[in-house]
């Protein structure tokens, strides 16, 4: 079983409920950068401070920032990981591969999870959100899509993307990772 991962695809598409899933199951750490953020955050480091400075601005915290709290739990971690939410670009996805290089933690496999656009609006409008109304979730679906293509194109290229069908109950969406990973 694969054990240094990275969970792509679109806001609502099931992505941290499979991390959870899979790395319960496996052992390995699920590394959420959001998560990731707000604990250092709450530590008080000295990324922390940095991090919480540019937060409290209302700014995105910079792609240094975030891989140097990454690295961090990536040196740290002995029994593999699955990253989630980062990168979200080309130029992360190159800024994290030098890292996993200089640190000897390649990545193994990039698992996309695919969904249908109406099914996924309906999910994202059920959950009843003030931010989630039709439109903001269009917008963010394109934003998800122009960003995030290119990333499938490069993990495709490497030979390590597994594309998953979303759209099936959670369990089977489980059951289809676990068999691409195996």
């Amino acid at each position: 079983m694969k054990k240094k991962l990275l969970f792509i695809g679109p806001p609502g598409a099931g992505k941290g409920t499979q991390a959870n899933l899979f790395c319960k199951k496996y052992g390995i750490d699920h590394l959420s950068t959001g998560d990731l953020l707000r604990d250092e955050v709450s530590s008080g480091s000295v990324l922390g401070i940095k991090a919480a400075e540019t937060m409290n601005q209302g700014e995105l915290v910079s792609d240094e920032l975030v891989l140097s709290i990454v690295e961090g739990r990536l040196l740290n971690s002995n029994k593999g990981w699955l990253l989630d939410g980062f990168p979200r670009n080309v130029n992360q996805a190159n800024s994290l591969k030098h890292l996993l290089e200089k640190i000897n933690q390649p990545l193994e496999a990039v698992i996309s999870i695919k969904i249908a656009d109406d099914y996924l609006i309906k999910r994202l409008l059920a959950r009843g959100r003030e931010d989630d109304n039709e439109e903001v979730i269009v917008n963010r679906l394109k934003i998800y899509r122009y960003k995030t293509s290119p990333l499938i194109d490069l993990y495709s290229k490497q030979g390590i993307l597994k594309e998953i069908d979303g759209n099936d109950d959670i369990d089977v969406v489980f059951s289809c990772i676990e068999k691409a990973l195996g």
